[in-house]
């Protein structure tokens, strides 16, 4: 049953793939979803400043504009803070691969890439100090500096979820392989 409420102005059934922005291919995508501890904690961020946001109203319905301006300060901070929280990880485009973290975005061209590869090494259990014994996704660069480790199978996105983990290296690999052009 065609639902038209559900399709784009101006688009038919046969432009539905064009339409999706995954399938533009210029796009920053990740290639993997955020995970559900990423998931979470974004969205006990997004219900405190839901509570943050209430309050800032009842300040100001009391008269006391600096204390409303001060927590819809803080409020957009938070909210700030689990929008952000969502975009961290890896990025692909046909441009590079692209490390978002939560203050620093990095970008590496494709032919800038080494090589990638997952290594069993001490990762951090997610994003915490405490590291265990895992496996990391790893960029080399080319002139053989090391790059910081791409994805843990203890992150966020990926804790207890080791087949989610093996998909998503693969799919950066694939990606590198179909993008990066060796000198020759």
């Amino acid at each position: 049953m065609p639902l038209p409420f559900l399709t784009a102005d101006g688009v038919t059934d046969a432009d539905d793939d064009e339409a999706l922005a995954h399938a533009d291919h210029d796009r920053w995508r990740r290639p993997y979803r955020p995970g559900p501890w990423r998931v979470a904690l974004s969205a006990l961020l997004l219900l405190l400043s839901a509570f943050m946001l209430l309050a800032t109203m009842i300040v100001a319905f009391a008269g006391g504009w600096g204390g409303a301006a001060v927590c819809l300060v803080a409020a957009l901070a938070v909210l700030g803070s689990a929008l952000q929280m969502l975009r961290v990880g890896v990025w692909v485009s046909p441009a590079g691969l692209r490390r978002v973290g939560f203050f620093v975005t990095r970008t590496t061209a494709w032919n800038e890439i080494g090589e990638l590869r997952t290594v069993q090494q001490p990762v951090r259990w997610l994003g915490l100090p405490r590291t265990v014994q895992g496996q990391a996704l790893t960029m080399s660069g080319g002139g053989g500096a090391e790059a910081p480790v791409l994805l843990t199978d203890h992150s966020a996105d990926f804790l207890s979820r080791t087949e989610a983990f093996d998909r998503a290296t693969d799919l950066v690999e694939a990606w590198a392989e179909e993008y990066r052009t060796v000198p020759s």
